[in-house]
């Protein structure tokens, strides 16, 4: 008996589903292995601090570019930094980002790109800021090298920021920039160095609509410091200058810490004017972050950066300079307050204490990071 033959239509159906269940378990198999390759790793942590001689310390400050996102801006910073450093080792970074980008973008790429290059990782500290002195700038680094030569044979000198500043918030910048460099000046004097062996100056200012005159001036004072200016806060409350900087020592100091109150200064209770650092290491921290506004939120900053001292076998007397970055009048009381509970009362350390715009979480008050001899 003959076996009648199928439609031409009803073979090639069959043949079609033959083929796609043949290729089914492949297919899967693909689609679950592209899935896996897609999950991305989480960046690496950056460490609380890091540590490195200060005979050895370069300090830098990246160019501004107003072109491209956040993300762009943080990328080709890095590759200056990269550049300027020459492969040296990075210890610290501090980050000022203006406009309204992610803020932690800069925490994952420092930690992506480093490790990426298998380079050490760096300490960080990392701040919104009103604004930047270039059209469409976001971000600005400020850094701390470790070079393999004895740069600064007699160690360093760190400076208070000296500030001057006016009852109305529209008054221009350039000014109080000229008196505060001018209290620094004397400073630097004080401590027997010179405009030529200054490092690094940051000036930070309530307005940049005069950002020319202000660049002038900083390149006028220190034409071989690195320099860097910002603007603290979007709608600061009055007018400021504050200029604070970092200066290679022409002798030894009579210790390897050493703290000093130039006559004729402004003083500020709880803080030295300046601080003299020859000790055969220093301790670079990162900022550490309070969340809240409130007095114990404030204390725990604090208890966070006494902690990773501790650990890494500083004594409160051994901090040698400090910044505070405070986001309201109540907060910066408190670490007024604050500081001089858990720093010496008899030696206080230098440092900078200004409002800023912001840091990296939107619950954050405060922040605190220190550098101190070991």
């Amino acid at each position: 008996m003959r076996v009648p033959r199928l439609p031409q239509w009803i073979m090639l159906l069959t043949l079609a589903a033959v083929a796609a269940s043949a290729t089914q378990p492949a297919e899967e198999k693909r689609s679950k292995k592209e899935e896996r390759t897609q999950v991305l790793q989480l960046p690496t942590e950056l460490p609380a601090v890091t540590t490195g001689n200060p005979r050895r310390l370069k300090f830098y400050v990246t160019p501004l570019t107003g072109k491209g996102l956040l993300t762009h801006q943080i990328r080709e910073a890095l590759k200056a930094l990269e550049r300027q450093s020459g492969g040296e080792t990075v210890l610290k970074i501090r980050a000022f980002v203006a406009g309204s980008g992610d803020v932690r973008r800069v925490r994952d790429l420092v930690s992506e790109e480093f490790t990426g290059r298998k380079r050490p990782l760096p300490a960080l500290t990392l701040v919104r800021a009103g604004g930047l002195p270039m059209e469409g700038a976001q971000v600005v680094l400020e850094t701390i090298v470790e070079g393999h030569k004895d740069v600064n044979p007699h160690g360093l000198a760190f400076f208070s920021a000296q500030a001057a500043a006016s009852a109305s918030p529209l008054d221009p910048a350039a000014p109080l920039v000229r008196k505060a460099l001018a209290q620094l000046g004397q400073a630097i004097q004080a401590a027997g160095a010179t405009p030529q062996n200054v490092l690094r100056v940051t000036c930070f200012v309530s307005t940049l609509a005069d950002k020319v005159a202000t660049r002038i001036l900083m390149d006028s004072a220190y034409p071989h410091a690195a320099l860097n200016y910002v603007q603290t806060q979007r709608s600061p409350g009055s007018a400021l200058a504050a200029c604070e900087a970092v200066a290679r020592l022409g002798s030894d100091p009579a210790a390897p810490l050493q703290f000093l109150d130039p006559d004729g200064l402004p003083r500020e209770s709880g803080q030295a004017s300046v601080s003299l650092v020859n000790s055969a290491e220093v301790v670079l921290t990162g900022a550490q972050v309070s969340f809240g506004y409130q007095p114990r939120d404030t204390q725990l900053a604090f208890d966070r950066l006494q902690k990773e001292l501790t650990q890494a076998g500083i004594s409160p007397g051994s901090v040698a300079f400090a910044d505070y970055y405070p986001l309201s009048l109540d907060i910066a009381a408190q670490a007024r307050k604050l500081r001089a509970e858990v720093f010496d009362a008899a030696r206080p350390p230098a440092g900078t204490l200004l409002l800023f715009e912001g840091l990296p979480s939107m619950d954050a008050g405060f922040a605190v990071d220190a550098v101190a001899v070991k």
